[in-house]
């Protein structure tokens, strides 16, 4: 067995990376309860399957806190528990049917939405118009999944779908873009001002 005599400094600098990579892990926790908490906050929406839910606001805003990797990671970790039967999905029942029903599509597009959403605002010190440029992407995403899922199960026009997909969701979540956009910067400013 070979063993590796570290100096003061660097393990210093081995703790302080275990201890963020802890911190990663748990926000990564965090963004998987909150983004469970924001599928129960449900308002059924009558001429649609799909429900409006909070859910669209914690999966981008994962991306933009943990960045692209760890917000795909915790928003695949979401999906995998949804899957294993945990009931953490809006309004439909836990399991493997879920993902394949009217409401599959957006699911299925939280981790993807998570991580460009976070690629597209890497930079740390992004600012307003870029972060905002990141929700929408992450936003179409899930629309484009979604839609092309509820397409596929009911048969129905590209007019019908945008009108049962999209268009019932679009100021509630362009509200949702604009909280998490205020949060991200207010927590870059709040990171930038701890260095």
């Amino acid at each position: 067995m070979r063993t590796v005599e570290l100096s003061q400094g660097q393990g210093i600098l081995v703790r302080m990376a275990s201890l963020a990579s802890g911190r990663r892990t748990l926000t990564a926790g965090l963004f998987v309860l909150l983004t469970t908490a924001g599928a129960y906050v449900a308002v059924p929406v009558p001429w649609t399957p799909v429900p409006m839910t909070l859910q669209p606001l914690f999966v981008l805003l994962s991306g933009l806190v943990l960045g692209p990797s760890a917000g795909a990671a915790s928003m695949a970790a979401y999906v995998l528990l949804g899957v294993g039967g945990a009931p953490v999905f809006a309004a439909i029942p836990a399991g493997p049917a879920a993902l394949v029903g009217p409401t599959g599509g957006f699911i299925l597009a939280f981790p993807l939405a998570s991580g460009l959403c976070g690629w597209l605002a890497a930079p740390r010190d992004a600012g307003a118009p870029r972060i905002l440029l990141a929700l929408v992407a992450g936003l179409l995403v899930i629309y484009l999944a979604g839609a092309t899922q509820l397409a596929l199960l009911t048969g129905a026009a590209p007019t019908a779908v945008f009108r049962n997909a999209v268009l019932p969701f679009a100021l509630g979540d362009s509200i949702e873009l604009l909280l998490a956009m205020a949060i991200a910067l207010r927590l870059r400013s709040r990171a930038r001002d701890d260095r």
